[in-house]
């Protein structure tokens, strides 16, 4: 695992913790990081990490609207 040192100004109101959830939140929504391996960058579990993901504005299901409509017409062609 690499470590990544940053400095943020003294203004700005952030601690390491909500920090790392923005940096999970993002690179889960970019795809860089499945959702456990976001989860366990900020601690959390999988299920309380998916509860904040709205917090930060990302959605749970990250599907292209291509999956999604792979994944509708899969759904509808399984009888």
């Amino acid at each position: 695992m690499r470590t990544i040192t940053i400095q943020i100004s003294d203004t700005v109101d952030l601690d390491e913790r909500e920090a790392k959830m923005i940096l999970a939140a993002k690179l889960y929504e970019k795809g860089k990081l499945t959702l456990g391996q976001a989860a366990q960058l900020v601690g959390y579990s999988k299920s309380t990490f998916m509860e904040l993901l709205g917090d930060y504005g990302v959605n749970i299901i990250n599907y292209s609207a291509d999956e999604l409509e792979q994944d509708i017409k899969n759904a509808s062609d399984y009888h």
